[in-house]
């Protein structure tokens, strides 16, 4: 039976990667100046585009996947013969993975042949990438749906997420900081370090001051945490600011040879809650 690989957009994978290993991709929606658009990784909207209505003062609101539109996709595979993996957004971040539960239940009542596995990844954005990226990989080296699912139960509580983002207002919008924080932070030019904890949720470590000093960090939390850097892809994201994503790859590649760096845009679903200015760094260590 072929096994297919689907993961939603949050995953903020390069869409030349998606495409070239035909990876489905769920999508979330985002709605900014009355336009309903979905989170297809840059087509319908473009990455810019959508920072610069941000910092025009536009507030965009986002949509998850609902349970018919996983189902749609699961019988379409289905139907085929196909085994599905779904690697999903954090549920702590997302209602995606519950949708998907749920359709794969009606699914599997519907057509009797269906083999549909739901992963929780507890990641987010590049995280969620990394996992798929890695997933794919393992697909196209033959790897069995049962080693692909094995590996990624096994690391998905590895795979580091650590962010920094600009303004603080963002997050306070949804309810990540207090106003109070915020209006502080700001004032200060306080910057925090995030993570994504085993629960799939976004938590404040530390704050710095000054964005230099924010991007350093980041670096300093790869080499302290990484393992067998020479082997890994390591992955950064960032809400239009590609000169200090740039930045951060060569602070860690003049310290840490690793295999690869890959860079790739937040998408409008993510950014909206974090906006313009997010940096955020993904790697694999002992734990989270």
């Amino acid at each position: 039976m072929k096994t297919v690989i689907l993961t939603d957009s949050c995953c903020d994978l390069p869409i030349s990667f998606v495409k070239e290993n035909n990876i489905e991709i769920v999508q979330l929606r985002v709605n900014i100046k009355g336009e309903d658009i979905p989170d297809d990784l840059g087509q319908s909207i473009k990455y810019k585009d959508f920072y610069d209505m941000i910092r025009a003062g536009e507030m965009p609101s986002t949509s998850q996947a609902n349970s018919y539109t996983f189902a749609e996709i699961f019988k379409k595979y289905s139907n085929e013969g196909s085994s599905i993996i779904y690697i999903g957004f954090s549920s702590a971040l997302s209602g995606c993975v519950n949708s998907a539960r749920i359709a794969k239940e009606a699914v599997e009542d519907e057509i009797k042949s269906a083999d549909i596995t739901v992963i929780d990844t507890k990641s987010a954005s590049l995280g969620l990438g990394l996992i798929v990226y890695y997933a794919a990989n393992m697909l196209k080296n033959g790897a069995t749906k049962e080693e692909i699912i094995n590996w990624i139960e096994e690391n998905k509580l590895k795979v580091n997420h650590w962010f920094t983002v600009d303004d603080l207002n963002h997050l306070k919008r949804g309810g990540r900081v207090s106003s109070t924080v915020a209006i502080v932070g700001t004032m200060l030019s306080i910057k925090p370090i995030m993570h994504v904890d085993d629960e799939g949720r976004l938590i404040p470590v530390s704050k710095v001051k000054g964005r230099k000093k924010s991007v350093k960090e980041l670096q300093e939390k790869l080499k302290e945490r990484i393992v067998n850097p020479e082997d890994q892809t390591i992955f950064i994201s960032h809400g239009d600011c590609l000169a200090e994503a740039e930045q951060l790859r060569d602070l860690i590649l003049n310290e840490v040879k690793v295999k690869e760096v890959i860079i790739n845009n937040v998408g409008p679903v993510i950014g909206a809650h974090s906006g313009p200015g997010t940096l955020a760094l993904f790697f694999i260590g002992n734990n989270r």
